[in-house]
């Protein structure tokens, strides 16, 4: 006995509804193809792990460079110049003669006085001649004792006139040795501010000389510099101080803090420092601008959170990072900066190593929205891989 079976088709609205915008559809041409779908992700941009490291802290600060000595040129004698005997702006030696007076009237001088010591030298020596004589007599009662004192007397006075002689002999041969104007100090010359053949005095100024060996690097610190370097002085050890000129990169000379003042200033909260460097190749000149890099104790070094300067945005008075969230969203982060630390700046707040951050591209990131991130190294802080194996183990 054969067995039929019976299929009913119950069609619902809703199928039917479905059926009918697929026919709709399919009898569209080309020009009503549907539209591609749009991307997942956002932006692209670059980010970075923030990296953790020891630092030792620094500070920077704008100061003048300044000649450890510096000497206005005077003449001690008033008379004519008759030799400028040095190049403006070369360099000279102790004791080089620069300005040449008229000797004339010094040597007419000290040869006066010469001639008069001369002459008091041979009275003392008649009056010792009688006094020894007068000494004799005596002995044999042929003069009384007033004689004698009286002849004692005299020697002392013309000894007194040969001491007076002899002073005005070599204040005379001082002056004329003053003809000759020499430099004090080696370093470098001014110009002439007086030349040849002009009457001068001890009032007027020839020229200048500053040392150029070592210079001062001076600048005004802040309380908080003051109080951590204080400390580090008083463990006797030295503070290292980096300058570095408007034309050159970072802090290329080093030298050693040589002075801090012993208050502070209290109308500007700063206290005034001044550093020692040497100048062997005359770079450093006295009156430049120059960029302070104020180190701390380093054996007090200290971990601390460091990001590229490039991933820093500003929001009026505010610092702020965007952080690259597990999902590939970005998030806004106010950051409280440090100092700058082998060319990276230390994070003090709002960020933790290993996360993410976007390091370029902030132009194009909104709180909140999707990113599209390509992993790059933080600026100095080795190779992209490194970077990348941070941020797996944080993502694990």
């Amino acid at each position: 006995m054969k067995t039929t079976r019976h299929f009913k088709l119950i069609v619902t609205p809703l199928a039917a509804a479905a059926a009918l915008v697929a026919m709709t559809l399919s009898g569209c041409g080309p020009a009503n193809s549907a539209a591609p779908a749009a991307p997942a992700g956002g932006p692209p941009v670059t980010a970075a792990v923030v990296l953790e490291k020891q630092v030792n802290e620094t500070q920077e600060f704008s100061g003048r460079l300044e000649a450890v000595e510096r000497v206005d040129i005077r003449a001690r004698v008033g008379g004519f110049i008759t030799a400028v005997n040095f190049k403006p702006g070369s360099l000279v030696k102790k004791g080089d003669v620069l300005f040449t007076i008229d000797a004339r009237p010094f040597q007419a001088e000290a040869n006066r006085a010469e001639a008069a010591a001369v002459s008091a030298r041979a009275k003392a020596d008649l009056a010792r001649l009688e006094l020894d004589r007068s000494q004799r007599l005596l002995a044999d009662k042929a003069i009384a004792q007033r004689e004698v004192d009286e002849k004692q007397s005299s020697l002392k006075e013309l000894d007194a006139n040969v001491r007076a002689a002899q002073a005005s002999l070599e204040a005379a041969r001082l002056n004329l040795a003053y003809t000759n104007v020499t430099a004090p100090i080696s370093g470098r010359v001014s110009k002439a501010e007086i030349t040849t053949g002009n009457l001068v005095d001890g009032a007027a100024v020839l020229t200048s000389v500053v040392s150029n060996k070592d210079i001062y690097a001076t600048f005004d610190g802040d309380e908080d510099t003051y109080l951590r370097v204080a400390r580090v002085s008083q463990k006797g050890a030295p503070v290292v101080v980096k300058v570095g000129l408007a034309n050159e990169q970072g802090f290329p000379h080093e030298g050693k803090l040589e002075f801090v003042d012993n208050r502070l200033d209290a109308a500007t909260g700063s206290v005034r420092m001044r550093a020692t460097f040497a100048n062997e190749d005359n770079t450093l000149v006295p009156g430049l601008f120059a960029r302070v890099q104020l180190s701390g104790d380093p054996h007090a070094k200290a971990t601390a959170a460091v990001i590229s300067e490039r991933a820093i945005g500003t929001d009026q008075n505010r610092k702020f990072v965007y952080v690259v969230k597990a999902d590939n969203t970005a998030e806004y982060r106010a950051v409280t900066l440090g100092p700058v630390a082998d060319g990276l700046r230390v994070v003090r707040e709002g960020l933790k190593p290993g996360e993410k951050i976007v390091v370029n591209g902030l132009q194009r990131v909104h709180p909140g929205a999707p990113v599209t991130a390509q992993l790059v190294a933080m600026d100095g802080a080795g190779d992209i891989k490194l970077a990348a194996a941070t941020a797996d183990r944080k993502d694990k």
